[in-house]
């Protein structure tokens, strides 16, 4: 029985903002997606920690820039325990075995996603959604990662008709993002965390209460 399709959109939320909500509801539209899960990571190792705000606050930021949106937020990372995405991805589909999940990334990822554990395995775990970002098309394209997957390139309508939910498969999808970054955000509000400060948010597909923690996820 084919389940919901979920998009899954991986990110430090540092914080969650409108740009996050916009590219979010695009790609849900274009895709034809129940719902998206905004999984907010316990730390990226791709990143630097300097700066990374707690993660409760970040969950809150999602949750807020999230409300009244077929968005749901979570820190599941936390509780699978994985260490690599590829790890998380395969969790997921056993935990969720009748949901169907397609990857969200940005243009900026692609661009080093052939950096990340197991990367042609993540592309074999479910269809990949790429969205176009500023500054990082050319690099993307050029990227090793682009290499391999520009055979299994796959329009937005064929992902939303496939009868079978196969993969590697990959979409790309163009619009006018918003150019508000996390990083003007934290430049122009270094204590933007105050806003969000408060008790343990609630993960929004565990249910189980999010508490800061130091453990973090590898790509």
């Amino acid at each position: 029985m084919r389940g919901p399709i979920t998009g899954l959109l991986g990110g430090s939320f540092n914080p969650a903002h409108r740009g996050h909500r916009r590219i979010t509801l695009f790609t849900q539209r274009a895709l034809g997606l129940d719902e998206v899960w905004w999984m907010v990571s316990p730390g990226n190792p791709l990143k630097p920690r300097k700066g990374m705000a707690p993660l409760a606050a970040r969950v809150r930021s999602a949750k807020a820039a999230s409300r009244n949106a077929p968005i749901r937020v979570t820190a599941i990372e936390r509780e699978l325990g994985t260490r690599y995405t590829v790890e998380t991805l395969r969790a997921l589909k056993r935990r969720f075995p009748r949901r169907r999940f397609v990857w969200l990334m940005g243009a900026d990822n692609l661009a080093q996603f052939h950096q990340w554990r197991s990367w042609r395995q993540i592309a074999r775990e479910m269809p990949i959604a790429v969205i176009a970002r500023p500054g990082y098309d050319d690099k993307a394209l050029a990227s090793p990662a682009m290499a391999w997957l520009r055979r299994y390139r796959l329009p937005a309508a064929g992902l939303r008709n496939r009868g079978e939910w196969s993969a590697p498969a990959l979409i790309e999808l163009r619009f006018d993002p918003d150019p508000r970054s996390a990083t003007q955000i934290r430049r122009a509000d270094p204590q933007w965390t105050d806003r969000f400060s408060g008790p343990a948010p609630r993960d929004e597909v565990t249910h189980s209460l999010i508490h800061d923690s130091q453990q973090g996820v590898d790509a």
